[in-house]
Parts: C-alpha cells; sequence; structure tokens
C-alpha cells in the first residue's frame, strides 16, 4: 500500500510493476539484468479522490497517455529494488504536487513612489543613451 497522505492511500493492486531491460551504457549488466522498472497506474479506475484525479488528468505531462494511464519509467540505478522504489517515490511526488493548491493573486495598484522610482530611472536611462550620440560643438 502506497500512502500519498494521511487519508489517501493506493492499494498495491492498482499498481502494475514490470521489470525490463535498462537502455543505455552498462556493459553485460545492462544486457543480462532486467534491472528497469516501468511502473503503470490507471487514474480513472484508481481508488484515488475525484479531486486527486481531476488534477492529474490535467497535467499536461508526456507521461500520462489519452487513456489516463501513468506510466513512469525508472532504470537511473544498478538493482531493480532500488528503481522501484524510486518509481514509487516519484508516483508519490507527482500525486502530492497535483493536490497541492496555489494561491489565486490578488491583483495590487503600484505605489506613487515606485511609480515615480521607474519614471525617474527612465528619465536618466535616455540621459545616458543621449550622452552616446555624436559631439557637437
Amino acid at each position: 500500500m502506497l500512502q500519498i497522505s494521511n487519508q489517501v492511500f493506493i492499494p498495491d493492486d492498482e499498481l502494475e510493476l514490470n521489470a525490463i531491460r535498462s537502455q543505455g551504457a552498462g556493459g553485460q549488466n545492462v544486457n543480462k539484468v532486467s534491472s528497469a522498472i516501468h511502473l503503470r497506474f490507471d487514474i480513472p479506475g484508481s481508488s484515488l479522490p475525484d479531486f486527486y484525479k481531476e488534477r492529474l488528468l490535467a497535467l499536461k505531462d508526456s507521461r500520462i497517455n489519452k487513456d489516463g494511464v501513468l506510466i513512469i519509467k525508472a532504470q537511473q540505478y544498478r538493482t531493480q529494488e532500488q528503481n522501484r522504489e524510486d518509481a514509487l517515490e516519484r508516483l508519490t511526488l507527482l500525486i502530492r504536487q497535483a493536490g497541492v493548491v496555489q494561491k489565486t493573486r490578488k491583483a495590487t495598484r503600484p505605489t506613487r513612489n515606485s511609480q515615480k522610482k521607474r519614471m525617474d530611472k527612465k528619465t536618466q536611462r535616455g540621459q545616458i543613451k543621449s550622452l552616446r550620440g555624436r559631439v557637437r560643438d
């Protein structure tokens, strides 16, 4: 069972973990051992609360296909166990990030002093640029 928060859990039967061969350099170990992990998680068919499902499916993430299945490939480490832990950790992090609601921004007006400073800087910058021109007698 994967714990996301105090109230949110994902049962192990909803996670599909497959061991595959890693890509890239590594010599004989890479060619012989299936140490990489493919984690597949069906978002619409999961027991997650609807809030998390909607937020996850709204993400513009290339790891989520059109059917709503999240695919994480972990192949950073040399052993299958470390890659399995890495994949589960990345899934947990993604779901937690999707659950965070950002504060809405309130529009504010610039203060009179900040407007004055901005205009003074613009004037000063214009004077510097005008002094770069041709020198006249």
